[in-house]
């Protein structure tokens, strides 16, 4: 490089370091809260901030979205402390692991993880303008890191709806266009799943990269910045009850330090908050308590707003609440959290090393035992949450509560059992996710009540209360049979996702596949019904034919076996009517009001990137447009309200015509009471019946609410039986752990109830009203009937509920492929 352009270089770096650092205003060209800023533009005012002030602040991309947009970490502290962020981080990872605790303190905010929720991304610049400039005091001794947007997808979708719809200037009315968003809200992801309720299942791409930074960190405080009603006041912790009976009273006793310190501003500000109500801490997969139950004072921050607001809205007190009014409290109590946590930092530390050295639960270890294919499913979720595991290193007994049977008892272990241990750095949060009952202080919660991984995986499970020897097993999988034009078949077992995920691979690679509906022995194993055969002779015009069987197998991990002739040992050969061709078939999702968002995402995500299967995405706005003879399964998602009776008679001359309707959740309820489709809601028990006429309620006014409890069911997990010849229930063992979300129950179905609940109908796990459970007793949960030449399915219990039950999801592959085919 010529001197004269070493020295133009110079000046520019030296121009660009030492201009003066602008505020969110200054840099936007707008008054902040006078718009919604857009994510790339924050993204620009975060770089500018690193380029004005290197030394006390580092960003650090952590992932994109599906979208394709950047996820950022913003780390604020001393200039003594970034020069030595590493080894602050490792120095803190080391108290958890017993070592003397350090003297920094870890606060990370989270903001935006609702997309129209948006004004926390707003404020995010605000408090770390502050920071840099005005509270610097408070950096010596503590690591602020920020995430300004976690749902970058969910905020640009209500930014730019809200930008193309509002009034100029803005209108307050709370009946104009710009306060009622669209179905397709920003407050999900892409695949519309809600961010805030995936920290544990970590189903969604911005869930698993951000979880990877926050094992880095593990921080004494979380903070998740929401928004409410616009009618609602601010609320704060401390949480309401029920909180999970891990939580620390240090825990308790420093929310409400905090609180204590928000209502210190607020109270010179005269603004109304409210604490100790609605938002419990009990539900283990949201931004306060899965913070919490990793050592952290979680907590959920709530502004009223959210996506109604807009920039200005008239709330039911005929005041007007404003973008910039929410700012400023959710600026407060950001920089609250920090002071207050800046002042504490050696109780912090101290109580954070206790958290991890003082775990004495009941149970100390868990065996879980079943499909290997199960096993790798939990054991990849395990492996994510850095939750360590084991196997059983020789056979033995093993007694502790059965969760298969719901009391104590015994098992005999194998070497391939699954052993996880809460002795271990994550153990609090191994008891909470694997608990066989949750305890409940109040059944009034904000969420469900029930979520055990054992029966979530189908697995069958023994929580000991002695320690079991574990030991590593590391076994690359590689497929030992070979590979050749000259084998007849090749036979796969189907009991879990990874084969649906290996029959999906095979037919997009369009080789042909067979499965049994009886079962059948060859080669000294038997294989149940739903068995895959791929034969050689079905594949004899697919030259790729053996390498793709290959490759599929070897991306799933699928055993195969080498079958070297169509005469089985026992059952029905490979040419029999019992082996059936699986056909490719078209598969279309209706979307649109009054479809649920987050199910209508949860059927999107689970086909595009679960099974990785083409489907087709059908608005009702122009249903009646569209060919359906093209189509050869629909799927109903839950719904908000009723689907329109044109929408439902197209869709029943389909079924007539050979289609396959799949109806899930409150989408049944569409269906049920018409006698062409044969669903009908469960009838009332003659002695549960009352004489209304005569009967008084005697309930206190404020009772009314834990009386209604009577006939909920908050997200209970019920054992269920299961017609293991049906085709629906290919896979499953004769019982399926279902989890309810609801009190909805029909009659059993004439043409095949394929899981049911019979006289046993009491919850294993979670809370359920005693009128709600009386409610389930002989009723269809997943099952079919016949409607001309197609086929009605209905699954009252949505198995696809946040993308976590994992055993649930083979009964939508088997309705897809295995069903009236």
């Amino acid at each position: 490089m010529k001197p004269t352009l070493l020295i133009i270089a110079f000046l520019s770096a030296l121009i660009a370091t030492s201009q003066p650092v602008k505020s969110p205003s200054g840099f936007l060209g707008y008054e902040l809260g006078s718009y919604f800023s857009r994510h790339h533009q924050v993204i620009d005012y975060y770089k500018h901030l690193a380029r004005t002030y290197p030394e006390k602040i580092r960003l650090e991309e952590y992932g994109k979205t599906y979208e394709g947009r950047e996820l950022l970490l913003v780390f604020i502290s001393s200039e003594e402390n970034i020069n030595n962020l590493e080894n602050i981080r490792k120095t803190h990872l080391n108290t958890a692991k017993g070592n003397d605790p350090g003297n920094k303190v870890i606060v990370w905010l989270s903001y935006n993880v609702h997309g129209n929720e948006a004004v926390s991304t707003e404020a995010s610049m605000r408090t770390s303008y502050e920071l840099l400039t005005g509270k610097q005091e408070w950096l010596e001794n503590t690591i602020v890191i920020i995430d300004p947007c976690v749902n970058p997808d969910g905020r640009d979708r209500y930014v730019n709806w809200y930008n193309q719809f509002k009034n100029s200037p803005y209108n307050a009315d709370p009946n104009s266009k710009e306060h009622h968003e669209e179905w397709l809200s920003g407050r999900p992801n892409h695949y519309m799943f809600d961010l805030n309720r995936d920290w544990a299942w970590i189903t969604q791409k911005e869930s698993q990269q951000r979880l990877k930074m926050y094992n880095k960190w593990l921080p004494h405080v979380h903070v998740d910045f929401h928004e409410q009603g616009v009618d609602a006041p601010y609320y704060f912790a401390p949480a309401a009850e029920p909180l999970h009976e891990v939580i620390t009273d240090w825990q308790k006793e420093f929310q409400a330090t905090i609180g204590k310190n928000h209502a210190k501003y607020f109270d010179e500000k005269g603004w109304l908050y409210f604490t100790k109500e609605i938002f419990d801490l009990l539900y283990p997969s949201y931004g306060d308590t899965y913070p919490t139950y990793n050592g952290a004072i979680g907590m959920t921050y709530e502004q009223g707003g959210s996506g109604r607001a807009g920039l200005g809205i008239i709330n039911s007190n005929g005041d007007t609440l404003t973008l910039k009014d929410r700012i400023a409290h959710h600026n407060t109590t950001g920089l609250s959290t920090i002071e207050i946590s800046s002042l504490n930092e050696k109780r912090l530390n101290e109580e954070f090393k206790k958290f991890y050295h003082k775990q004495d639960f009941k149970y100390k270890s868990y065996v879980l035992s079943g499909d290997p294919g199960k096993i790798q499913l939990l054991t990849d979720l395990l492996d994510a949450h850095e939750i360590v595991y084991g196997y059983a290193d020789r056979p033995s007994t093993v007694k502790g509560y059965d969760f298969s049977e719901g009391k104590n008892g015994s098992v005999k272990t194998t070497k391939n059992d699954l052993v996880i241990s809460t002795n271990q750095l994550k153990g609090t949060l191994v008891k909470v996710l694997f608990e066989p009952k949750t305890k409940l202080s109040d059944s009034l919660t904000y969420d469900i009540t029930a979520w055990s991984l054992p029966y979530a995986y189908g697995l069958n499970a023994i929580a000991s209360e002695n320690h079991i020897p574990a030991t590593e097993k590391n076994e690359n999988f590689s497929s030992s049979i070979h590979f050749s034009a000259d084998n007849y078949a090749y036979v796969g077992n189907w009991k879990s996702m990874n084969d649906a995920r290996f029959l999906a691979t095979l037919i997009n690679y369009k080789v042909r596949v067979r499965y049994t509906t009886e079962p059948f022995e060859v080669r000294g194993q038997l294989f149940d019904r739903g068995s895959l055969i791929i034969t050689t002779a079905d594949n004899k015009h697919n030259p790729a034919f053996l390498s793709q069987l290959k490759e599929a197998s070897d991306k799933h991990k699928k055993e195969l076996v080498v079958a070297e002739t169509g005469f089985v040992d026992s059952g029905k050969d490979f040419g029999s009517n019992a082996v059936k061709m699986i056909p490719k078939v078209k598969i279309g999702i209706l979307s649109g009001p009054p479809f649920s968002t987050l199910s209508f995402g949860e059927v999107w995500h689970y086909f595009e990137q679960q099974l990785k299967y083409p489907v087709s995405v059908l608005g009702l706005s122009y249903f009646n447009q569209i060919n359906l003879s093209e189509y050869d399964v629909l799927i109903l998602p839950e719904t908000r309200d009723q689907i329109n009776d044109n929408v439902v008679k197209l869709i029943k001359k389909w079924v007539e015509n050979g289609g396959k309707l799949i109806s899930i959740g409150s989408s049944v309820n569409n269906l049920a009471d018409d006698s062409d489709f044969g669903i009908s809601h469960k009838k009332e028990d003659n002695d549960n019946e009352v004489d209304e006429g005569n009967s008084v309620d005697l309930t206190p006014f404020s009772g009314h609410e834990r009386d209604y409890m009577k006939k909920m069911i908050t997200g209970a997990i019920f054992k269920a039986k299961v017609d293991k010849t049906h085709p629906m229930s290919f896979g499953y063992d004769d019982h399926y752990f279902t989890l309810k979300l609801n009190s909805s129950a029909y009659e059993f179905l004439k043409g095949g109830n394929a899981v049911y609940i019979n006289e046993k109908h009491s919850p294993y796990n979670g809370f359920a009203g005693s009128d709600a459970i009386a409610k389930q007793k002989n009723t269809v949960v997943l099952g079919s009937n016949p409607l001309g030449k197609g086929q009605i399915v209905i699954m009252v219990d949505n198995p696809l509920f946040r993308g976590f039950w994992e055993n649930g999801k083979l009964f939508i592959a088997n309705s897809v492929f295995f069903l009236g085919n």
